[in-house]
């Protein structure tokens, strides 16, 4: 079952890179006492993800950050190698925080996977964002399709804040 409106999220360990290396982030330290815009993308250099969902968020950070948001995240169902190497070539350092979900464990966890492996990509995350205060989904938009961007856009999330 997928996770909803009202509901916390999961706790769970993700990924991300820094000075030092590979390090983790809980979840607790990521959602609780803040306002986290998060978006979750089937794959980092994916041509939709890279063209037109994170673009979005990239565009219209301020926007978003004017409205109280904490903390603009997206997630993938890559190694955190794959992501800071996105995180590098999108020049997203700063303004985005890139997670890695390398197993899907979290995105299991909200029950937003999906099946891929007919495109050679296994197991991987719905297109999807949400806005999340204090560790409760406010405000949810998942795409039907992984090809799309628009309920779950940057500029969908500025009309939800």
């Amino acid at each position: 079952m997928a996770i909803g409106v009202g509901d916390k999220i999961p706790n769970a360990t993700l990924k991300i890179r820094t000075e030092d290396g590979p390090a983790d982030l809980s979840t607790g330290d990521i959602f609780s006492g803040k306002k986290v815009v998060l978006f979750g993308v089937p794959g980092a250099f994916t041509p939709t993800c890279s063209m037109n969902h994170l673009p979005g968020f990239l565009t219209h950070n301020d926007e978003i950050r004017a409205k109280g948001v904490d903390t603009i995240a997206v997630v993938a169902v890559n190694d955190i190698f794959v992501m800071n190497a996105w995180e590098k070539s999108s020049e997203a350092g700063g303004k985005i925080l890139f997670l890695s979900d390398g197993n899907g464990e979290f995105t299991k966890a909200l029950g937003l996977d999906i099946d891929l492996s007919v495109a050679g990509l296994g197991t991987r995350s719905k297109r999807y964002s949400m806005i999340v205060e204090d560790g409760t989904v406010k405000a949810l938009n998942v795409e039907e399709s992984p090809g799309q961007a628009d309920k779950s856009s940057a500029e969908a999330i500025l009309e939800q804040l």
